[in-house]
């Protein structure tokens, strides 16, 4: 690249990533016009570092460690993608090596802007600085001296453009224009066809156009095809390949990034002394045929291609080979080397091919990255990567893989036109997901960028405590693709008797705005996800597992039966009734997830509920009526015991009461005879998260399903809808509650009827208020909560806290979802549903 002209008013790009390193002598104007044309965060200054470590910026014997600062920020800021522009003098290639040294181990470019102005200015600028009055001269001249003999030389150092401003008037005068990387493409949303190697296959190439819609290279819909490269080589038809590709990128219908046989084949067209193998030599023959014109539009076309993209808003990364998330969107010889050839382990195979290195295995990044380079039998998703290179020159077919919508595309090949040197392989070893989760993703501190709320950050004792139960306790984290989120109960209620009541609930979706509600009725049982899977296989495809068709688990994950035969016979008998009900077809899935109650409690709770509540329950079913018997005898014989007595007999009332409500949830179960499953959501199907479907249309379809069941497990969850503004619907739900609560049910939820909903300012509004019965919460809170003295205490209780958990649980449950629906990897999941158990280690009264 050669130095650029100077001319008056010059007008310099700067990559918008990159070093930029301004080279002068003291009192060239550096300073000022790193001032005038770059933000002051971007600036760094080796003045103000030497001020930094010693308190005087012109302190020469500060000089090493200001320099250390000064390179420690720098690469702070380029691993961060963040340009930085070095104000230093630079004159001598030792400070520049450096530089250039860290630039290239960030994979950005260097770029030189030299102050060339005379030394008198330089020396009379010092003389008016107070702090530089003093500088010697020679000291200038020694700097425009190593100036002048660096210009030739900087290019040659490593700069990959260089803006040399000569004189006082082409500083002043310069612009400084911010210029995107050429990999930059994040402005382009789509949609896109990518499609894998093609290496000569013309014919298969236009077969799979026109399957995806295209028309003489063009998609009536305004689509894009993307070209991962290895167009040529092998197959019988290089040159047609090149020309349809050329043709669709010319007219801006495709983008097409380098495969390394197209790298080989350019270099061969500059004169370079490559061998003519694994296929190279049909190429050259097949071009030998063509024009002079053709082959220097196609040497210019190659020369033009740029290593990879990152498209829809650096959702995509489409290059050759693969590229690790570190990689994405930078610029060096080290990105364009992986991005064309991969990275091997140094290993060769039995049939004498290197071993590459299996980088998608351990990549972690946000962006799907899309590429070819090593062939497969069939293209799977790996860790958000996937590799269409499906063999088409060997036998095998041509695939293309549509975005944003995640659907494959292929055409078979005509015949083997190229024998391989060995068998195709999956990438993918592991399963779709490769290894679902380390102990990286989820140890230490950790924050969860989420859709609906932003960043939520996750302790680190959090995470160790969610650590444990995941590592110990869990389900196979395979089939834990979601956990519930806690529930906020209403506001404390100051009506007489009650301490939760449900026009509290009412009150507050009114106030943030939700029209309609519903209230659904709370079971008397376990929270309870269930993933059901259409067949084994469909189990097999989606999550990777081989025998179970899904998992029923509690809200910590934990399976609610040891013996995975029971799971699998509940698993079994929705599956049927989904089968009748047709919501297979209609949902257009093979799997679908489900929020649910899981009946009696005590199938979770049993041994809680007798070490603990039980306790509680026999000795006051026990000593109660003792004591009352004892003073009424006493009272008989004339002692005056009459307030001890009532008392007493208050609280032998108030156990009978905790007794009833306990023996409530503790019925016989024989087999899965007297289990019930109340299912109240579709949580997500293949494709879809359908958390945002109305709360109507769930129960609708779950009524369809309960209808369907000729097994008597699933049972229908009763509701009212309920419009907060009007005060006679109000008294509905409230009574609605009353009859329920009184007749010895639970309870109930209140949702809002668009589900996924936000008040007017923006805030995400509770997805449900849990609102329970008032004998219920003597299980809760004790036999005697509803006295006078110990419901004015419980009224102080803190709701705060648990509402935060609850919205923060909530926004993670919707980002698993949608990440399980998109077909993210499952670690991907996991970051979220990890991120849901963690909060659940929160201190926080478990009572609420």
């Amino acid at each position: 690249m050669s130095t650029e002209n100077q001319t008056k008013g010059r007008v310099l790009s700067v990559t918008d990533l990159s070093l930029v390193v301004l080279v002068g002598a003291s009192g060239s104007g550096k300073s000022t016009f790193a001032r005038r044309h770059f933000k002051p965060t971007e600036v760094l200054s080796s003045d103000f570092c030497r001020g930094l470590v010693s308190d005087d910026e012109n302190d020469q014997s500060a000089t090493k460690d200001a320099f250390d600062v000064l390179h420690y920020i720098a690469g702070k800021r380029l691993a961060a993608g963040r340009r930085t522009v070095v104000d230093a003098t630079s004159v001598q290639s030792d400070a520049r090596k450096q530089l250039i040294d860290l630039a290239r181990k960030h994979d950005v470019l260097p770029i030189a802007i030299v102050l060339d102005v005379p030394e008198e200015v330089c020396a009379e600028r010092n003389t008016g600085r107070t702090d530089r009055a003093d500088m010697p001269v020679r000291v200038i001249k020694r700097h425009i001296r190593e100036l002048r003999r660096s210009l030739r030389h900087l290019e040659r150092e490593g700069f990959r453009k260089v803006h040399v401003l000569r004189g006082v008037e082409e500083v002043e005068n310069a612009t400084v224009v911010t210029e995107k990387r050429f990999n930059d493409l994040t402005h382009l949303t789509g949609p896109f066809d990518i499609v894998g190697d093609i290496h000569g296959c013309a014919s298969e190439l236009e077969s799979l156009l026109g399957k995806l819609g295209y028309a003489d290279g063009v998609h009536p819909e305004g689509r894009t095809a993307v070209f991962v490269g290895d167009l040529v080589d092998r197959g019988p038809d290089s040159p047609g390949v090149l020309r349809r590709v050329m043709s669709m990128v010319k007219s801006g219908n495709a983008l097409c990034v380098p495969g390394n046989h197209e790298n080989k084949y350019g270099r061969y067209l500059k004169g370079r002394n490559v061998q003519h193998t694994h296929g190279l030599a049909e190429t050259i023959e097949q071009m030998e045929t063509e024009s002079d014109e053709f082959r220097a539009e196609v040497r210019e076309f190659i020369d033009g291609l740029v290593s990879h993209y990152v498209l829809d808003g650096g959702r995509l990364v489409v290059c050759h080979a693969g590229l690790p998330e570190k990689y994405h969107g930078r610029t060096s010889g080290r990105v364009r080397s992986h991005a064309l050839y991969g990275d091997t382990t140094g290993e060769t195979d039995e049939f004498g091919l290197p071993v590459r290195y299996p980088w998608a295995e351990d990549y972690r990044g946000r962006a799907a990255v899309v590429y070819g380079h090593t062939p497969v039998p069939e293209a799977s998703w790996l860790n958000n990567t996937i590799c269409l290179d499906t063999g088409a020159v060997f036998g095998g077919k041509l695939t293309a893989l549509r975005w944003p919508e995640r659907e494959l595309v292929d055409v078979p090949a005509e015949r083997v036109w190229y024998e391989p040197t060995k068998p195709l392989k999956s990438e993918a070893p592991g399963g779709q997901d490769g290894r679902p989760l380390d102990l990286a993703d989820v140890q230490g501190r950790r924050v969860v960028e989420t859709r609906h709320q932003g960043r939520v950050a996750i302790r680190e004792e959090n995470a160790a405590a969610a650590l444990e139960v995941m590592s110990r306790f869990a389900v196979d984290p395979r089939l834990l693709p979601y956990l519930p989120p806690t529930m906020a109960p209403t506001a404390t209620s100051h009506i007489d008797g009650y301490l939760e009541h449900p026009a509290e609930a009412f009150r507050q979706y009114a106030e943030d705005g939700v029209p309609r509600v519903v209230c659904e009725e709370k079971h008397m049982g376990s929270r309870a996800v269930a993933l059901v899977c259409r067949d084994a296989e469909a189990a097999r495809k989606r999550f990777g597992v081989d025998g179970p068709t899904g998992s029923l688990y509690t809200r910590t994950g934990r399976p609610f039966f040891d013996d995975g035969s029971v799971t699998e016979e509940i698993l079994g008998r929705v599956r049927a009734a989904v089968d009748e009900a047709g919501l297979w077809a209609e949902l257009d899935t093979d799997w679908l997830l489900l929020d649910a109650e899981l009946m009696p409690w005590s199938l979770k709770a049993s041994g809680l509920l007798r070490s603990q509540y039980a306790a509680v329950g026999a000795a006051s079913g026990a000593v109660f009526p003792g004591v009352v018997a004892a003073l009424e005898g006493a009272a008989a014989r004339g002692v005056e015991v009459g307030e001890l007595l009532d008392r007493q007999r208050a609280r032998a009332s108030d156990a009978a009461a905790f007794t009833e409500a306990y023996r409530r949830y503790c019925w016989t179960t024989d087999g899965l005879d007297g289990v019930r499953l109340a299912p109240f959501q579709i949580l997500a199907v293949q494709g879809r998260s359908l958390t945002g479907l109305p709360h109507d249309e769930q129960l609708a379809l779950l009524d369809r399903l309960v209808e369907h069941d000729g097994t008597g497990l699933l049972q229908t969850t009763r509701r009212l809808y309920v419009d907060t503004a009007d005060p006679e619907s109000v008294r509905a739900g409230v009574d609605w509650w009353l009859e329920m609560t009184g007749r010895g049910g639970e309870g109930m939820v209140v949702k809002p009827l668009g589900a996924v909903v936000r008040s007017g300012e923006g805030r995400l509004v509770q997805p449900g208020i849990k609102c329970r019965g008032r004998e219920y919460l003597r299980i809760i809170y004790g036999p005697e909560y509803t006295r006078p003295e110990n419901l004015a205490r419980l009224r102080g209780r803190f709701l705060n806290h648990k509402r935060s958990l609850a919205i923060r649980e909530y926004a993670l449950g919707l980002e698993a979802l949608d990440r399980l629906a998109e077909g993210e990897p499952l670690w991907r999941v996991h970051e979220a549903v990890f991120g849901v158990l963690a909060l659940e280690s929160e201190p926080v009264d478990p009572r609420l």
